[in-house]
C-alpha cells in the first residue's frame, strides 16, 4: 500500500495538469469520480452568472440580446468547443439537448443520403450497445423517414453497412463499459458503403482527441455537462461538416435557424452555415454558464488530457488489482489504450450496496444496473492520489461486506 501511495505522490508531482484542480469547486475530503455524468463546477462560474443575472438580465434586459452577445452565443460557444473535437470554426453550434440534436442530425443525414440518389438506401444502422435515448430517437427517425432500423455491435458495423445503408449512428465511447470505438475505421467503412456517419461524442468530448475534420465525420452530437463541465442540463452541441451545411435540412426548422429570423415571414428559408442547426430561443442562462466553464480549457491541449486520462485509469486498475480481494470485481473496461475511454467500469455482484457505501465514505462514482460500478476520470481535476484512495476505499468496503 505504501508503495502505491508513494507512486501516486510521484505521479502527481510530475502532472502537467495538476494546477488546474484549483480551478474547480472540490472538497478535499471527497474523491469525485463521476465527471462522466456531471462535471465539477469551475470556481469562477458563479461570479460570471451573478453578472449575467443582475446586470445583463436585471439591468440591460432585452438589450442584452445585442449588447451582451446573447444572440450570437450558440455559434460563438460552438467555435470554442470546436478545437476540443477537432473541428474548424463554423461547424459547431450549441443548443438544445443531446437527444434533440441526435434527432436533427439523424433525420438530416437521411435526407442528405436521399438527395444524393440513395432512394434504395432504406436502412439506418444503429449501434446495438448505444445509450438508450439514441436508440429511441433512431427508431423514431426510421419511422419518420420510412427507413428500417438495423442494430449492429460497433465491432461488427463495418460488415453490416452496405448498399442499403443511408446512415450509421454510433457512440464513440460505450457509456457502460468505457470501451472506445474505432471512429476513423468505422467512419471509413461507412463512407466506403456510400453512407453517412453520425457520431455521439457524449463520453469522449473533453476526454480525448476526436478529430472530426481529419476523419471525415459527417455529423456529430455531444453533451457539455460531463467532461466539459458545463453544468446540469447544459446545452448540447451539433457538428455539421462544412461540406454538408448547404444541404442540411433540419427536421426542426425553428425561427432561430431562419435566414432572416426577425422578418417573421410565413415561409421558411434556412440560414447559412452551422446556424441551420438552431431551433428556438436559446437557453441563455445555461449557455452562458457553459461559456464561462470553457475558460478552464484555455491553453490545455486535448492530447495532454488524453495522456493523463490513460495514466490515471492505468494506475487505478493497478491499485484495484493490488488492493481488492480477488474475485470481488472484474473490469469490463478494455486494457488496450486504443480501446479505452476515460472511465473504468467494474462488474460487482453487490454493485448497488457497494456504491452507496463508497459515496458515504467520500468516493463518488455511480453504477449502471444491475452490476456495474462506474468511475469517471476527469484529468483536469482528478489526481493520482484520488485514484489510489478510491481503490483503497473500494477494497475496504468489499473486505467488510459478506460477498
Amino acid at each position: 500500500m505504501s508503495d502505491l501511495i508513494a507512486k501516486a505522490a510521484s505521479l502527481d508531482a510530475r502532472d502537467q495538469l495538476a494546477k488546474h484542480r484549483g480551478l474547480f469547486a472540490l472538497d478535499d475530503g471527497v474523491v469525485y469520480l463521476d465527471g462522466n455524468s456531471l462535471g465539477a463546477l469551475p470556481r469562477h462560474v458563479p461570479g460570471r452568472m451573478a453578472d449575467v443575472i443582475t446586470r445583463e438580465w436585471g439591468e440591460l434586459r432585452i438589450r442584452s440580446w445585442d449588447e451582451s452577445g446573447w444572440w450570437t452565443a450558440p455559434e460563438r460557444i460552438g467555435d470554442r468547443i470546436a478545437p476540443l473535437v477537432g473541428a474548424a470554426p463554423g461547424q459547431v453550434v450549441v443548443g438544445d439537448s443531446t437527444s434533440v440534436n441526435v434527432f436533427k442530425a439523424l433525420v438530416a443525414a437521411v435526407r442528405l443520403a436521399d438527395r444524393a440518389g440513395g432512394e434504395d438506401r432504406d436502412e439506418i444502422v444503429v449501434d446495438a450497445t448505444t445509450f438508450p435515448t439514441d436508440g429511441y430517437i433512431a427508431e423514431s427517425a426510421a419511422r419518420l423517414t420510412g427507413k428500417r432500423l438495423v442494430a449492429a455491435a460497433p465491432g461488427d458495423l463495418a460488415g453490416t453497412v452496405g448498399p442499403r445503408t443511408a446512415v450509421a449512428l454510433v457512440n464513440h465511447v460505450d457509456y457502460r463499459t468505457g470501451r472506445l470505438h474505432d471512429l476513423p475505421g468505422i467512419t471509413a467503412a461507412v463512407h466506403a458503403a456510400g453512407a453517412l456517419a453520425v457520431w455521439d461524442l457524449c463520453h469522449s468530448a473533453g476526454a480525448l482527441p476526436v478529430d472530426l475534420d481529419a476523419h471525415g465525420v459527417d455529423l456529430a452530437v455531444g453533451c457539455t455537462y460531463k467532461y466539459l463541465n458545463g453544468g446540469p442540463g447544459a446545452p448540447a452541441f451539433l457538428y455539421v461538416a462544412e461540406r454538408h451545411q448547404a444541404g442540411f435540412d433540419s427536421p426542426l426548422p425553428g425561427w432561430n435557424s431562419h435566414a432572416d429570423p426577425f422578418a417573421m415571414t410565413p415561409g421558411y428559408a434556412a440560414a447559412e452555415g452551422a446556424a441551420r442547426g438552431r431551433v428556438g430561443t436559446p437557453d441563455i442562462l445555461s449557455m452562458l454558464a457553459l461559456e464561462a466553464s470553457l475558460d478552464v480549457w484555455d491553453g490545455v491541449p486535448v492530447e495532454v488530457v488524453r495522456a493523463k486520462s490513460l495514466a490515471l485509469t492505468d494506475f487505478f486498475l493497478e491499485c484495484v488489482g493490488a488492493y481488492v480481494p480477488e474475485g470481488r470485481v472484474t473490469s469490463v473496461t478494455p486494457e488496450a489504450h486504443g480501446e479505452r475511454g476515460s472511465q473504468v467500469s467494474l462488474r460487482c455482484v453487490e454493485a448497488h450496496a457497494v456504491m452507496k457505501e463508497l459515496i458515504a465514505r467520500g468516493v463518488v462514482g455511480d453504477l449502471r444496473r444491475p452490476d456495474v460500478l462506474r468511475f469517471g476520470f476527469t484529468p483536469l481535476y482528478v489526481s493520482f492520489a484520488d485514484a489510489e484512495r478510491a481503490a483503497r476505499v473500494l477494497a475496504d468496503v468489499l473486505s467488510e461486506s459478506t460477498g
